[in-house]
């Protein structure tokens, strides 16, 4: 089913359509969600999210950029505002822990360390190293990386999803590395 098509079905309001933009495109948005938020189930639940915004916001789908940019506009813009409510969650958590005196609440989720403590532990420490360092980096340069890498998107489609020029994504990609191994040579020298 070619692009045009499958948006006059979904217009239509066509079940088995919605089915197979769904099943053309879950992955890929559970990739890119993945990315930004690092939390399967939020990846999931962000999914969910933008199918069901697709689906409501069909008949005002203009066509200016291809169906996946308009799908992929969705699952970056979700998944920087879930990281944005995350922020401010985990800022009220620490001050109504600060004022309950709750000496053992750390903000982090407990691990499971049954296997192989070092190897899990070392694991979870370069993972949270890596996920702290994209999250520090500024957003338009966090958003081209992790298309980039996480989803193999090509210059030309990220500067769609991104609304910038060709050489502004080349830009982003490029001081996002250059902020990335900066921000990750103090946890490798440890």
């Amino acid at each position: 089913m070619d692009e045009k098509q499958l948006v006059i079905d979904l217009q239509a309001g066509d079940e088995k359509a919605f089915r197979h933009l769904v099943g053309k495109y879950q992955q890929q948005v559970f990739r890119t969600a993945m990315g930004f938020v690092h939390d399967g189930s939020d990846a999931d639940d962000i999914a969910q999210e933008v199918f069901v915004e697709v689906f409501r916001s069909v008949d005002k789908f203009r066509g200016e950029a291809s169906l996946s940019t308009w799908i992929y506009r969705m699952t970056v813009n979700r998944s920087l505002n879930r990281l944005r409510s995350r922020k401010r969650k985990g800022f009220f958590q620490r001050i109504e822990a600060f004022f309950q005196d709750d000496a053992d609440w750390t903000g982090e989720p407990e691990a499971d360390c049954s296997i192989h403590p070092e190897t899990v532990v070392g694991n979870q420490e370069m993972a949270q190293a890596l996920q702290q360092a994209l999250e520090s980096l500024p957003e338009n340069q966090r958003t081209a990386f992790v298309l980039y890498h996480y989803e193999d998107m090509a210059y030309k489609e990220i500067a769609s999803v991104m609304k910038v020029s060709l050489a502004s994504v080349e830009s982003l990609i490029h001081r996002a590395r250059k902020n990335l191994q900066k921000k990750l040579m103090n946890f490798y020298k440890k």
